[in-house]
């Protein structure tokens, strides 16, 4: 596949534009095309390993696609290299967008920028909420777990010494900076939602700042997805906490798909077949996780110029589970945290989910069908 920035977002935009959303959070910085600055951007490989061939769907010459370049993200970036996506799509073109956070996808997804993302649980819910549940749909599950309260072991040996310390997350308002909050509520630590501060500090920055700035004491651990929390580690970093020891059966939703509503209602035949695609890509991936695992780093490599070493890309890679059902269940109990929290209003969440074609091409595959947990179309 090869790179694109949303046509919609000005350069000047992207670099400083920040908006105020229903959980009040800063829209992080949209990573350019391949070519333009943003985390480690790097043109090193603009060929689509699968070139779009025969009929268009619905006549469309592409499918605008957004996602993250992060292991949480395996379906899309093991996609990149196998093509089984655009091979549903036939002469339909898979056109990609690479994003850092959620809320800018958001944004460029309103803005038609893209068509279908894959995003986590907060942002979705923040985008729904806010267009009072006019722009999107979450249509599957993609992957589960891979986030880790990860610390300096000299400072922090367990819970109980994080009073007074300093504790990152990617965002504010974004899903591991809400489950942190709700953790420390849990433990009896008060945070001021806003500033961060309180009896423990936590800090909102840049995933890929975040593993610097705790090796050189700018802070004392952070609650980060992968690969971010394997990279701590292998700098010597210590797992305080596997967030899967906080959900029942171990699985929480960390990545699901969503794409426009209007989107959904003027082409179902391309979203099924991407639909198809992304069953088909997650049961390559838990049929070849060796290979898997490999081209995510290929993709990693591909957008921002360099991969990761083996220390870093195998436990990242094992702590993540791929999987078509959304996990709805626990997307409506994260809801429940970023309200406690003080970062969102009670959400709108009737209808933020619509698994029909997703169901529809299960059962075509022979795999069970899953569930929306009551919160729209199964």
């Amino acid at each position: 596949m090869s790179s694109a920035t949303p046509r919609a977002i000005a350069p000047s935009r992207r670099r400083h534009t920040t908006r105020l959303l229903a959980a009040s959070a800063v829209l992080p910085l949209l990573i350019g095309s391949l070519g333009a600055c943003g985390y480690g951007s790097k043109k090193t490989d603009d060929k689509p390993k699968v070139a779009a061939k025969g009929k268009k769907l619905d006549g469309l010459d592409d499918v605008k696609v957004g996602y993250f370049a992060n292991v949480t993200h395996a379906t899309p970036m093991v996609d990149r290299q196998e093509g089984l996506i655009q091979k549903e799509l036939g002469g339909t073109k898979v056109k990609p967008f690479i994003f850092n956070a959620g809320p800018s996808e958001i944004e460029a997804l309103n803005a038609k920028s893209i068509d279908i993302g894959w995003i986590g649980p907060s942002p979705a819910i923040n985008g729904y909420t806010k267009s009072g549940g006019q722009n999107l749909k979450i249509i599957s599950g993609s992957t589960s777990g891979g986030v880790s309260l990860v610390v300096n072991p000299d400072k922090i040996k367990s819970v109980d010494d994080l009073k007074g310390k300093t504790i990152a997350t990617p965002q504010k308002g974004n899903t591991q900076d809400v489950a942190l909050l709700n953790y420390l509520a849990e433990k009896g630590y008060k945070v001021d939602p806003q500033t961060g501060k309180g009896d423990v500090n936590v800090l909102r920055q840049d995933n890929k700042e975040i593993p610097t700035t705790l090796k050189t004491g700018g802070i004392d651990g952070a609650w980060v997805p992968e690969p971010t929390a394997a990279k701590i580690v292998s700098q010597g970093g210590k797992e305080l906490l596997d967030e899967k020891k906080l959900w029942k059966d171990g699985k929480f939703v960390i990545t699901n798909m969503i794409v426009s509503k209007q989107f959904l209602k003027e082409h179902p035949k391309v979203v099924e077949a991407v639909l198809r695609g992304s069953v088909k890509t997650n049961a390559w991936i838990k049929s070849h996780p060796d290979k898997a695992a490999q081209d995510i780093n290929a993709s990693l490599k591909q957008i921002t110029g360099s991969d990761l070493p083996p220390n870093v890309l195998d436990p990242a890679f094992k702590n993540i589970d791929v999987t078509n059902d959304p996990l709805a269940s626990t997307l409506q109990e994260e809801a429940k945290h970023a309200v406690k929290a003080g970062l969102l209003e009670k959400p709108r969440l009737k209808d933020i989910y619509d698994l029909t074609l997703l169901n529809k091409v299960l059962k075509a595959q022979g795999e069970p069908t899953v569930d929306s947990a009551g919160l729209g179309s199964k």
